[in-house]
């Protein structure tokens, strides 16, 4: 399905950015309200101080939001319980030609949300980068990110995350730093690479959807794409969650490594446990490489009492499996520590 055809049919006209928000409850509720026809990002601009909260109402809001660092503790969070009732989308790529000419966006830069800020919670609304390709086949940085977040402490909780090609980029506000987040009771899609990421990121009863694609090629993509530092003991955790697919059975990789030209020593680490994998993952051959000269057997992928037939072991060596010994340590108590948003 097109993402413009899904997103038009959401709760809420389409709301133009840039107008100035009409808040309420500000002063010593600490709340902002944005409602159609206001900007979320004016509502984090007037943001000043820690502890705030911006509620969004119902509503699709075309604008790309962006909250830095010194927006710390903030909560972003639609009205409503439903996370499809409030829509925060825009259409950048990576090769997006930027509007003064100094070039494309990059990967980061073609986020629809962009979070720096230590503690930030989100919650309760969709966050979507609906670029498509098939409008675009001049551009070949295909890109296109619904949310990069970076900055410890992050939590998303009832979060749609929508896009094909890297959803979600969970990052580190440096190579030494080892970000943590956490993710629950999340819906994110896509086709490749779309969680993607160096931090220490915990998702939890959280649902991944591989995406149908129209070409003649397997694999069609893959789900996770870490790049955890090697200093880093804790990369990405899936626990709980449950994989699906809308492509055939067997066209979509679990993983592959991404050790990235800026930081080839990059160790990525993934566990996914106690998951029911759907028939759309390769059970055969659930990993492959990004590049040959970074196998994936020589990084830290492993699981754990996975189910379904897109996690069944045929070829044992092609499915690592935690250990007795390990499992205590791939837990998320373990990745989070002192940081407990589980709570």
């Amino acid at each position: 399905m097109h993402r413009r055809t899904l997103l038009t049919g959401l709760a809420g006209g389409l709301v133009a950015a840039g107008a100035a928000p009409a808040f309420a409850g500000a002063g010593r509720h600490r709340v902002r309200h944005v409602r159609p026809g206001d900007s979320v990002q004016a509502a984090v601009d007037a943001v000043d101080g820690p502890g705030w909260t911006v509620v969004v109402h119902p509503g699709t809001y075309r604008e790309v939001v962006s909250v830095p660092a010194g927006k710390a503790g903030l909560t972003l969070r639609g009205a409503t319980r439903d996370p499809r009732d409030v829509v925060i989308v825009y259409d950048n790529a990576n090769g997006t030609p930027k509007p003064d000419g100094s070039g494309t966006y990059g990967t980061a830069g073609s986020a629809t949300f962009t979070s720096a800020a230590p503690g930030l919670t989100v919650r309760d609304l969709t966050l979507a980068n609906d670029w498509l390709r098939a409008d675009h086949p001049d551009i070949t940085g295909t890109q296109a990110v619904a949310a990069y977040t970076y900055g410890d402490r992050t939590r998303f909780v009832n979060v749609r995350l929508l896009a094909h090609q890297d959803t979600l980029f969970v990052d580190t506000t440096a190579l030494g730093a080892f970000d943590r987040q956490y993710f629950r009771h999340c819906y994110i899609e896509g086709d490749v690479d779309f969680v993607f990421g160096r931090a220490t990121a915990v998702f939890e009863q959280c649902h991944f959807r591989a995406l149908a694609r129209d070409v003649d090629f397997t694999p069609k993509g893959m789900v996770f794409a870490p790049s955890t530092a090697r200093a880093n003991p804790h990369g990405i955790l899936a626990v709980r969650c449950r994989i699906t697919s809308g492509a055939e059975d067997g066209a979509y990789k679990l993983a592959r490594p991404w050790v990235p030209s800026y930081e080839t020593t990059a160790w990525p680490s993934l566990v996914v446990r106690e998951t029911r994998i759907g028939p759309g993952i390769d059970a055969v051959a659930p990993y492959t490489n990004m590049r040959e000269a970074y196998p994936w057997q020589s990084m830290r992928f492993a699981e754990h009492r996975n189910t379904g037939p897109g996690a069944a072991v045929s070829v044992p060596e092609n499915r690592p499996q935690l250990g007795r010994a390990q499992v205590a340590l791939h837990t998320r108590e373990t990745y989070l520590g002192d940081w407990r948003p589980y709570a």
